[in-house]
């Protein structure tokens, strides 16, 4: 016997009865393993951001102190018999007084405030009194008797800062069992600044100096600001946008559009894509050996950080600009060359215009990685420079040693006092924001310049 029909096909064995909407067991196993994928994946995001929330409430927990300052609120009484001798107000001869002759006003603006009060002063010396306030406290009286010599004679209220050990214990950083063996303050102080604070006289406030002041020597972290840092860093970013965003665009347009494909393209490709994987402080030492050793521009200047910077961003700049060309479809290009277009045409008319929001993106990146760098400036000397003054005009700002806002906070978590610590975490608070505004800047441009084709 055999299994041919009639017409010589042979016939069909029969299967078990199956639907398409019955699932088999491969099916099955395809779904279930799809399921623990996307667990996986939501996993992965949900243990990043725990991690994101933890880095981030351990920055602001760190480093909000530094947006707040203690002062203290005193009468001081402008004695023309210690300012101003021969009461003649010559601008000179009140110049000659130096900030030990502001300490007896001092002394004596503070025990009147403890008088007022109704607090016990248990302290015989007047050095032992200005201990609660900064070192730099009669400069800043100083500062203003020479600016409004006519105010001799008044008494003037000032607001003070405390010294950091004070501005500590308010905050928190500061207890009496740390400062038993500091001899920069001691417990009955604290009892003092309790007792202060109820009368008014010390209080806590926003700190603005913060933000525009400028960094201040190891013994006074109280006065020390990021703004002149921030002036430095800015400065830099417009030399790394002037420089390197014509450069690498053409370099891009070049080698994307024009250049003809063979070995020395393909070298030239090779190199730019391992300058983007050399590590920073590697074009530290290049900028050091060239722009400094070689050229001789001024060391610590935001015209050299911004040069180093320069080199380190142009890889990734040429990169990401080469992607969006590679991405604009060839048949913009065969369009327009088939109307008449010359290749330059085609290329600026058509190509990148489409190409632009990529283009802007990946500049702002590559302008937000430069302004975190800190491995390229601290061979060029931004790091150990102390920058106390603003820069006095445009030129200045470029040719003047100054610092960064990366270096600045690196130079402060190295410093003992925990009081510098805290302004460290306060100016990458500040570094974040910069970062965060020039990202959503990159966003807002890549939707205001995208098109569809």
């Amino acid at each position: 016997m055999t299994d041919m029909t009639a017409n010589g096909v042979p016939e069909a064995t029969p299967h078990a009865k199956s639907s398409l909407l019955t699932q088999d067991a491969h099916t099955k196993q395809r779904n279930a393993a799809e399921k623990r994928f996307r667990i996986y994946g939501i996993t992965a995001i949900a243990i990043g951001l725990v991690f994101l929330v933890l880095l981030i409430s351990s920055i602001l927990f760190k480093g909000v102190g530094a947006f707040q300052q203690t002062k203290l609120t005193l009468q001081v009484e402008l004695l023309e018999a210690k300012l101003d001798k021969s009461g003649t107000r010559d601008i000179e001869k009140i110049k000659k007084v130096t900030t030990f002759g502001y300490n007896p006003l001092i002394d004596t603006a503070i025990k009147r405030a403890l008088e007022e009060g109704g607090i016990e002063n248990p302290f015989s010396k007047g050095k032992d009194l200005r201990k609660l306030l900064s070192s730099g406290a009669a400069a800043q009286i100083r500062e203003f008797v020479v600016a409004n010599p006519d105010r001799i004679g008044d008494t003037v209220e000032f607001k003070l800062l405390a010294s950091s050990r004070v501005d500590g214990y308010l905050k928190g950083r500061v207890s009496r069992e740390s400062l038993a063996r500091d001899k920069n303050l001691t417990p009955v102080h604290l009892d003092m600044v309790d007792q202060m604070r109820e009368t008014g006289v010390v209080n806590k406030g926003f700190n603005l100096s913060f933000i525009t002041g400028a960094d201040a020597s190891e013994s006074r972290p109280e006065q020390a600001g990021i703004g002149v840092s921030m002036l430095g860093s800015f400065y830099m970013m417009l030399v790394v946008l002037t420089a390197a965003l014509p450069i690498g665009v053409a370099a891009s347009i070049y080698l994307e559009e024009f250049a003809k494909q063979n070995w020395f393209t393909d070298l030239i490709e090779v190199n730019i894509s391992n300058l983007a994987a050399v590590p920073s402080i590697v074009f530290g030492i290049l900028g050091l050996a060239v722009f400094i050793q070689f050229a001789h521009l001024p060391q610590s200047a935001p015209l050299v950080g911004g040069l180093v910077l320069t080199l380190m961003t142009l890889p990734t700049i040429i990169i990401s600009t080469r992607a969006s060309l590679k991405a604009v479809p060839p048949s913009i290009r065969e369009a327009a060359l088939g109307v008449g277009a010359s290749k330059m045409q085609t290329v600026f008319h058509h190509v990148l215009p489409l190409a632009m929001p990529g283009i802007l993106t990946g500049t702002i990146i590559g302008l937000a990685q430069a302004l975190g760098e800190t491995a390229p400036l601290l061979l060029i000397g931004m790091v150990g420079y102390i920058a106390s003054n603003p820069p006095e005009g445009l030129i200045d700002g470029f040719l003047s040693p100054n610092s960064a806002m990366p270096a600045q906070i690196y130079e402060w978590a190295k410093r003992a006092d925990p009081a510098y610590y805290e302004r460290a975490w306060g100016g990458i608070i500040i570094l974040l924001l910069f970062l965060m505004t020039m990202n959503i800047i990159a966003i807002l441009l890549r939707r205001r310049f995208e098109r569809r084709w």
